[in-house]
């Protein structure tokens, strides 16, 4: 990808294929995400959404074994143990539209402030 982005949207599309590659290969093939890598790309990259203040000390942890175990039986629609990039954006997809879903509810829930 040596054209840069000319959108914010060009510029999200590529931060998540980037992203993927970050994190594909370590431990195999490297066009998919084993379930440690998996791990270590949904702490590295939404520990914040997930509520992890340290990913790294987290990751090694060997917390949410059974967190990561469901999002990679839920999403390893092939049942071959690997998260391929169609997958991986399945993920992403779900989680955009949670957090959309969200924050319109959030957002709907907020009081007009009143006017003195």
């Amino acid at each position: 990808m040596s054209k840069e982005p000319t959108s914010d949207l060009e510029s999200a599309m590529q931060m998540l294929i980037k992203t993927f590659h970050k994190y594909s290969g370590k431990e195999g093939d490297k066009y998919t995400l084993s379930r440690g890598e998996l791990k270590e790309l949904l702490l590295g990259e939404l520990g914040s959404y997930l509520g992890v203040s340290d990913p790294v000390v987290h990751l090694h942890s060997g917390k949410d074994n059974e967190g990561v175990e469901k999002v990679m039986n839920d999403l390893d629609a092939n049942n071959d143990g690997e998260v391929d990039f169609t997958e991986f954006i399945i993920l992403m997809g779900a989680l955009t539209v949670a957090c959309n879903d969200f924050f319109l509810e959030y957002k709907s829930d907020e009081k007009p402030k009143e006017t003195e």
